[in-house]
């Protein structure tokens, strides 16, 4: 590494924890409280764990590599919800990580109340806020079931 890069170069934590000095990270009902004011909520985690835990009923699904291009509102890749820079978003993904910084993108593209949910969707399943189950989600009661106690199928005709 040079020099230069040396003296400016800082791990992985450290950036985590400068960018979330900008956020006022939400927790699962304040985050359940802020969609129900008008927030929008944006699931950026990747389809094998949207598969696997369900979904945050009304929650965008947005690819996180597509996420700034969706939600620019200048942009010409913006989505419907993308009405100004104004717009409450929070980022939800799966325990919190990679939304504190994507948030922290966004703020830079001028969503200055874009900020994230602390501990992701975990958090908001663990506090048992809704979830729609995965397709194919099994129970004999009708209930919402995660992937962690959902029983064996059958493999009998």
């Amino acid at each position: 590494m040079t020099e230069p890069a040396a003296r400016t170069a800082r791990s992985i934590d450290d950036h985590l924890e400068r960018v979330r000095t900008r956020l006022e990270r939400l927790d699962a009902p304040a985050g359940a409280e802020a969609a129900a004011n008008g927030a929008v909520l944006v699931d950026i985690r990747y389809a094998a764990l949207r598969d696997r835990d369900g979904l945050i009923p009304g929650a965008l699904v947005v690819e996180r590599n597509e996420l700034e291009w969706r939600l620019d509102p200048l942009g010409d890749y913006k989505l419907p919800e993308a009405t100004g820079h104004d717009l409450t978003v929070v980022v939800i993904c799966n325990e919190g990580y990679a939304s504190s910084l994507a948030a922290a993108s966004l703020q830079d593209l001028g969503l200055h109340r874009a900020t994230d949910l602390d501990g992701g969707f975990q958090a908001w399943r663990a506090a048992g806020l809704p979830v729609i189950p995965p397709e194919g989600s099994w129970s004999p009661s009708g209930g919402t079931m995660n992937a962690s106690s959902r029983p064996a199928r059958s493999t009998r005709s």
